[in-house]
């Protein structure tokens, strides 16, 4: 008799662990959470694993494809807990990563703060050589000088280098000769050359970048390591992949080998769900709000698709202040992270004003309804005083909630206030909400949108809880839950394509050089692109590729990323990538200057597997789900009073039923809120879809 084949989706967050099991047989999703380890993040998903196999009687040798997210590298970069990085340059560029642009991210702040270097200046050393601008050899490389930075660096105790010669992008052979030589003398040693993490113009982006890729890659190739053998363990073989930051997938090789592209994967996870659930409603624009237990996550999807930028910054000193972080060159879903979460801590500040997160009680101790330790209000707190959260079932009725912890807790800030406990914790929610809306306000005009136009999916733990309240501060008028919101991220790794982004630097006015020599530039990186996919997808698989390039009209000093032509390239091409360009430059800026002369800059290629159609049976696996009442008191903050409100189990709603609010609707991952005034029904895909009445301050 054969047995039923299993995929496992693995997202570590910084409160829970999230697991997914999807059957291939008949599509059916069942899903656990499992606090998260921090101190050794692979125990909790381990035990997750373990727990959900048991449950749902699988075999660990059922499992036929591992695809993971997690956290742990982008926080290690945030935190400054990487391994101790060396870094080798050409010599006179020891103090690029000091130096940066010379930029100023607050012009008026006297005493500004730049994110320290991730490699102090002790730990900077040089080599002689030199490589002029078009890749020709200026100064041969000096391999002595090479070993004796590598000996120095050594002695230091450094674990991981990065190497980054001038103009390297041009022409790779020195980095890869030096290289060679390190590896060869200082085995210990990982190596990382910027002709392959970043081979882009600009020498800060690029040196910053391979800085990153080495500050963490020690970390994630002891962490993959790890990982892979406690599979082994539970009798899971199959090869694991990784969710990269751009919405796709490669093997754990590539991963361990080029860790930075893996800082953004678990909101690009919960991006790919929003697409995949919003396109089975037919709705092509949408904004994908996540909210977790410590951060909240908001993207743009747009036509179905997630926005991609080829540039994000990571530990910004100022969290919404461009040019104030340490700039990463990959390709990355276009989003924005905000301080709030469930484990956001409330607080009053130096002026007795009411303040949410952005510290984090995270899962240990957690807030301190977990009763884990935690004796600081967060707003998971404030949710359970406002009768949103059920403490019986929560988080699948993994564990119990104490009221009596969170009035404890929340009480001290009531009475600096002279607010009554559950104004007090509707203030903390109202906070945190203006917050991630403010933000997300922003961050949307920013790209030439507006977010009234858009509808919001709402997914993690959070995002169902104040997703209505943040919709209406928006002024959106129309709120996506998809089935499983809880686990979102998880269930993007079981549907996300693979994806492998390739990039050069050209930087060549477009009348300059020929189609002939454009489509073999493309081709170049397209093989390189193809290598990777053939490692990571299974025999049989068909992907594609998107050709883009980095863009300017000459003069200007940065560019605008523009889709081309698929190839081959001819005559018409020149006039194509024109328009395409003129295209896109008019949606961002409104209008498009009468300039005939254009760069480009970086060449990209976008390799990306096709005909990717898993359906999902969303039934909730061999347990359902079942509320511990059938309607609870919530505080409705408009009539300043309790009111009774219906709860409903997501898996008893069905299509053209119609929910009014007040009413509160539960699975084993998240709870929905609708608030009075609002109506909500399930969609023929499984979605639901609430509609809320517009305020005073919504756009109509």
């Amino acid at each position: 008799m054969r047995q039923d084949t299993y995929s496992l989706g693995i997202d570590i967050g910084g409160t829970f662990t999230d697991i997914v099991l999807y059957s291939h047989g008949d599509a059916r999703v069942s899903s656990h959470k499992e606090l998260t380890t921090p101190d050794q993040p692979t125990a909790g998903a381990i035990r997750g694993i373990a727990t959900l196999l048991a449950r749902e009687q699988v075999e660990g040798a059922q499992v036929s494809r591992v695809v993971h997210a997690t956290t742990l590298f982008t926080n290690a970069l945030i935190e400054r807990r990487g391994v101790k990085t060396g870094l080798i340059t050409t010599e006179g560029f020891r103090d690029t990563l000091e130096m940066r642009r010379e930029f100023k991210y607050d012009l008026y702040d006297l005493f500004v703060e730049l994110p320290a270097p991730l490699v102090p200046r002790e730990a900077r050393l040089e080599a002689t050589e030199r490589l002029r601008a078009d890749g020709s050899v200026d100064t041969p490389l000096d391999e002595a000088s090479v070993l004796r930075a590598g000996q120095a660096l050594a002695d230091q105790g450094i674990e991981s280098i990065a190497v980054v010669f001038l103009h390297a992008h041009a022409n790779p052979v020195h980095e890869r000769r030096a290289r060679d030589l390190l590896e060869a003398s200082f085995p210990e040693l990982y190596v990382s050359i910027s002709s392959e993490v970043s081979p882009q113009i600009r020498e800060y982006e690029r040196t910053s970048t391979t800085a990153a890729n080495a500050y963490v890659r020690p970390i994630a190739d002891r962490y993959l390591q790890s990982l892979e053998a406690q599979l082994k363990e539970l009798g899971i073989a199959c090869p694991l992949l990784m969710m990269l930051s751009n919405g796709g997938l490669a093997h754990a090789g590539e991963a361990r080998r080029l860790p930075v592209q893996l800082l953004e994967s678990g909101p690009a996870a919960g991006a790919i769900a929003a697409a995949y659930f919003s396109k089975r409603s037919g709705i092509a624009d949408v904004l994908a709000f996540d909210m977790g237990g410590t951060t909240a996550k908001l993207a743009i999807v747009e036509d179905n698709q997630p926005v991609l930028a080829h540039s994000f910054e990571a530990g910004r000193e100022k969290r919404f202040a461009a040019g104030s972080g340490l700039p990463i060159n990959i390709s990355t879903v276009e989003l924005i992270e905000i301080g709030a979460g469930g484990g956001s801590i409330a607080h009053l500040d130096n002026m007795g004003l009411l303040k949410a997160g952005p510290q984090s009680a995270s899962s240990k101790p957690g807030p301190a309804c977990y009763q884990r330790g935690g004796t600081r209000p967060t707003v998971t707190d404030a949710n359970l005083l406002q009768g949103h959260l059920d403490p019986e079932t929560f988080a699948g009725g993994t564990m119990k909630l104490s009221r009596e912890a969170a009035r404890d807790a929340l009480q001290p800030i009531g009475r600096e206030l002279s607010l009554g406990l559950e104004q007090t914790a509707h203030g903390v929610v109202a906070i945190v909400n203006e917050n991630m809306s403010a933000a997300a306000r922003v961050h949307v005009a920013e790209r030439g949108f507006d977010a009234h136009h858009f509808a919001l999916l709402v997914t993690g733990g959070g995002g169902p809880l104040h997703g209505c309240d943040v919709a209406r501060r928006l002024g959106i008028r129309r709120v996506i839950c998809p089935p499983g919101a809880g686990v979102a991220s998880a269930l993007g790794l079981l549907i996300a394509p693979a994806r492998v982004d390739r990039s050069i630097t050209l930087a060549r006015q477009l009348d300059a050089v020929t189609p002939e020599a454009l489509e073999q530039l493309f081709r170049q990186l397209e093989e390189n692109a193809a290598a990777v996919m053939q490692d990571t997808l299974v025999e049989g698989a068909a992907f594609a590729y998107e050709r883009s390039a980095d863009i300017r009209f000459v003069g200007q000093g940065f560019e605008l990323v523009t889709r081309l032509p698929d190839g081959p390239f001819d005559g018409q091409t020149a006039d194509h990538i024109r328009a395409a360009f003129a295209a896109a430059y008019g949606r961002i800026f409104g209008q498009v200057p009468p300039v005939q002369n254009i760069e480009l800059m970086n060449l990209r290629v976008a390799a990306v597997e096709q005909n990717v159609e898993r359906p999902l049976n969303l039934s909730g696996g061999k347990r359902d789900w079942t509320p511990s009442t059938a309607s609870r008191q919530a505080w409705q903050p408009g009539r300043d009073a309790w009111a009774d409100a219906p709860v409903r189990a997501r898996e008893t709603l069905r299509a053209g039923e119609t929910l009014h609010g007040p009413a509160i609707v539960e699975d084993a991952s998240s709870t929905l809120i609708i608030p009075a005034g609002a109506t909500a029904a399930i969609d023929t895909a499984g979605n639901l879809i609430v509609d809320l009445q517009p305020t005073p301050s919504a756009p109509a």
